[in-house]
């Protein structure tokens, strides 16, 4: 006998899923702001959710390269400026 229905999805898969998604919002927010802080965490969300086994690996893998993205466009920024922090 059965008490409750079977779960259809793994919550550890939805898991995933939402920190795919999640690094692929911060990397591309992180384009404009707060490069040094989204960039790294974008890095460390996608893969979190590629070693969980997201099914939206394209997510994921565009969070990555945006994460890494963000850092080096901080890195341009602070070669042309010579400083940590970047302004117009």
């Amino acid at each position: 006998m059965q008490l409750t229905a079977p779960a259809t999805t793994r919550p550890r898969t939805r898991d995933a899923d939402g920190m795919a998604v999640a690094s692929f919002v911060l990397g591309l927010l992180g384009l404009l702001v707060f490069n040094v802080f989204l960039g790294p965490t974008a890095i460390v969300l996608a893969a979190a959710s590629l070693w969980r086994g997201t099914k939206r690996k394209g997510r994921a893998y565009l969070g990555l390269g945006l994460g890494v993205a963000d850092l080096l466009v901080l890195l341009a920024f602070v070669q042309m400026d010579s400083t940590v922090s970047w302004s117009f």
